[in-house]
């Protein structure tokens, strides 16, 4: 069952490992070429001071928004003793091939899905036929934070219609299915709308900026985003259907 969740309610979960707590959400660094969130960073400056702590969602099972509880199938020891990463260091793709090697899991990259040959970011525990030789020579990943790209402008086909205020994630996938756009300093009657990164067609990150394809009056008048009430099937089919774009399910 899909399951699409506010990443912004999620920061400040607690992250329970089997064996007890280690610390709580921070922010969640994603891939900027797919919009599928990569890792979990974790808050734990008072147990491992100076330390970038990384939870892939590879190790993650459910999220429990009635006692804001992220359950994460490790135990302190694995996260304590996983390969190091300085609190300011940038994750590359020889840091993600040591990470993976520790846990023992397959790499998400260089298959055709969000998790390499699969859908789901959990069925890269699977066996050792999964755990093919990466090629070290690829490419460092781009990796975003989501506290860094909150706040960004966006822009329409013809103006201004607001910023960045939040994004909806696919907690199956970890795939970012909208961003929540605030247009209350834009457009008259403002209100929070979700725009798909389908339809970013422009980003600058150095000016902190996006390009969306659609107008002022489109934004203005699509449905409104609620965060107080779940985002379900219904409400994006009515997203969809407004925008008449093709549905990604």
């Amino acid at each position: 069952m899909q399951m699409l969740r506010s990443l912004k309610d999620m920061q400040g979960y607690a992250i329970g490992a089997q064996d007890g707590k280690i610390g709580h959400c921070r922010d969640f660094l994603f891939g900027e070429a797919d919009w599928t969130v990569r890792y979990v960073v974790a808050d734990s400056h008072k147990w491992l001071p100076g330390r970038k702590v990384l939870i892939s969602p590879i190790s993650i099972g459910d999220a429990d928004g009635r006692v804001r509880i992220l359950d994460v199938g490790l135990t302190r020891d694995q996260v304590k003793n996983a390969p190091p990463l300085d609190s300011d260091a940038p994750v590359s793709r020889q840091y993600e091939i040591m990470f993976n090697c520790y846990y023992d899991w397959a790499h998400y990259w260089g298959g055709p899905l969000a998790w390499g040959p699969y859908r789901y970011p959990r069925l890269l525990h699977r066996g050792d036929a999964d755990r093919r030789t990466p090629d070290t020579r690829a490419d460092n990943p781009v990796l975003r934070s989501v506290d860094e790209v909150v706040g960004y402008h966006i822009r329409g086909t013809d103006g201004d219609i607001g910023h960045v205020d939040d994004f909806i994630v696919d907690q199956n996938t970890w795939i970012i299915r909208y961003l929540v756009i605030d247009t209350g300093n834009r457009l008259p009657g403002g209100k929070r709308v979700l725009v798909s990164p389908a339809w970013v067609e422009q980003v600058i990150w150095a000016h902190r900026r996006m390009t969306v394809g659609m107008t002022r009056a489109q934004v203005r008048n699509s449905p409104a985003y609620d965060p107080s009430l779940p985002v379900n099937r219904g409400y994006e089919t009515a997203l969809y259907d407004f925008y008449g774009r093709p549905a990604y399910w």
